[in-house]
């Protein structure tokens, strides 16, 4: 059971006359800071979705099965628009080591009929999908009107969950290579209105003539797959039919294709918010327009949502729809110290402790108190918890060192993002010209940092793993004192 210790509050014109004096007033008599360490309002952060919506009306990623020539496998995941701005790059050149999934095994029989073909008489015209999350094409034996082949293609290919067969006639290219019968697969479901290809190309030399389709059809997988959560991640909520409006938001990606791996690679990678670190979630959703897919949207978050925010639904003709929120996982137990109270009938809670069942500090033989966890909002940067590196009551100017109560629960191997929030306005800017903290990750010192007088401020270092890894902070020299709050440790690469 934790050590606690009750404070007195005093006066606050007790306190406004010791300070006045130069007195200071120690952490541990609930002490008012000499300066501000900065407040903390995340009400002008919600998301921008009007820019969002906006941005769904310009970009086209629409695409098909252009041309004669078979592609490779499919391209990776395409980013085309960044915080409003069209752009044209992969995802997997923002990221080091980008995992794939391997495609879901399915069989024929997990495949249904959405939409038929205009049939193949002299004077039958039809059209090809042009449409979202296009994927790649093959040929497939035209001796039949081979729907298995076409389908077993898209179960070998990642991601498909849809398949457009159709003839292509007057294309030399097709025609060559021995067949003209088309296989075109796609990582989202559409429809007969979206066959927009309708051919009218001159591929071939005069007097041939020009190209054109016929027979197409769609056929779909009966279920869509649960996409699979990425490392470092989980489920929140979803699907659903509502799109977060939540504070903390950071910005937002469309990509060519609803990939939730593509969205955390997008999440890691994220600059760091000042006020409100790196991102720890994501909201991916697809915009359905007059119920044709359009476009896919990752929103990103410093704070994490939840389904009660899911409750932007579209506006005009742009429907909302397979709106998943994922949350990445803090390997740091209790990283913002909320887990310690004062109790349940405490009516203005200021106690104090040197551990608690998520972490510890530690001090010196001779010291005391030397690092503490307070529940007193006033100190902390959210909520009501911080932790404190210094002498609680001042009585030495010994640096202490806080812990996590167990070590960590990390993968060897892998590299993590340590973040986390320091401030030391406590004493003002002479009393903490000596306020450090050092960060150790197992028995190296990682990173010291200096910083005096200074407010609130967001570090973030990565870290390569071991195995049940020790992270300690030490710090501290009373009366320079340095607080310390929202600790995350983050998968970053697998």
């Amino acid at each position: 059971m934790a050590k606690l210790f009750f404070g007195s509050l005093l006066a606050l014109s007790t306190l406004a006359v010791s300070l006045v004096e130069g007195n200071l007033v120690y952490p541990a008599y609930g002490g008012v800071p000499i300066a501000d360490a900065g407040s903390v309002d995340f009400n002008n952060s919600l998301t921008d979705t009007d820019s969002i919506v906006s941005t769904a009306q310009i970009v086209d990623q629409k695409g098909g099965a252009a041309g004669d020539v078979i592609p490779p496998p499919p391209p990776p995941v395409m980013l085309t628009a960044i915080d409003g701005d069209l752009v044209n790059v992969t995802v997997d050149s923002l990221v080091a080591d980008q995992t794939q999934s391997s495609p879901t095994k399915r069989s024929v029989k997990d495949y249904v009929q959405i939409f038929k073909g205009t049939g193949t008489g002299p004077n039958d015209r039809d059209g090809s999908i042009e449409g979202t999350g296009y994927l790649t094409f093959t040929v497939v034996d035209n001796s039949t009107y081979n729907v298995d082949a076409c389908l077993n293609f898209c179960d070998r290919v990642e991601q498909c969950v849809f398949a457009n067969l159709y003839y292509e006639f007057n294309n030399p290219g097709l025609d060559s290579g021995g067949s003209n019968l088309k296989c075109a697969v796609y990582a989202d479901v559409h429809k007969a209105s979206e066959k927009l290809n309708r051919g009218g190309q001159q591929l071939a030399p005069p007097p041939a003539g020009l190209t054109y389709i016929q027979q197409s059809t769609g056929w779909t997988t009966k279920s869509l797959p649960e996409p699979k959560t990425p490392d470092g991640f989980e489920l929140v909520f979803g699907p659903t039919n509502g799109a977060n409006n939540a504070p903390g938001y950071m910005g937002f990606a469309f990509i060519d294709r609803y990939d939730v791996q593509a969205c955390a690679d997008l999440c890691n990678t994220r600059g760091a918010d000042s006020q409100g670190g790196n991102c720890q979630y994501f909201n991916i959703w697809r915009a359905l327009v007059d119920g044709v897919p359009t476009t896919y949207t990752c929103s990103m978050y410093f704070l994490v949502a939840d389904e009660s925010t899911a409750v932007n639904f579209g506006q005009g003709d742009l429907a909302v729809s397979e709106s998943r929120g994922y949350r990445r996982k803090n390997v740091i137990p209790d990283g913002g110290f909320e887990g310690f109270n004062c109790g349940t009938n405490i009516t203005a809670p200021f106690c104090f402790t040197p551990g608690y069942s998520a972490w510890k500090g530690i001090s010196p033989a001779t010291g005391h108190l030397d690092a503490s966890i307070f529940n007193y909002a006033p100190y902390a940067r959210t909520g009501h918890g911080v932790a404190l590196l210094g002498s609680a009551f001042g009585e030495d100017d010994f640096p202490g060192t806080l812990t996590p109560a167990s070590s960590l629960d990390t993968e060897a191997g892998k590299t993590y993002t340590l973040q986390f929030f320091h401030s030391s306005a406590f004493s003002g800017p002479e009393g903490e010209a000596d306020a450090f903290v050092e960060v150790h990750w197992n028995d190296a010192v990682i990173a010291t940092i200096k910083p005096g007088f200074s407010s609130w401020t967001f570090y973030s270092f990565n870290v390569v793993a071991q195995g049940n890894d020790v992270l300690q902070f030490h710090g501290g020299k009373a009366p320079s004192y340095d607080f310390l709050d929202d600790v995350s440790l983050f998968l970053t690469i697998g």
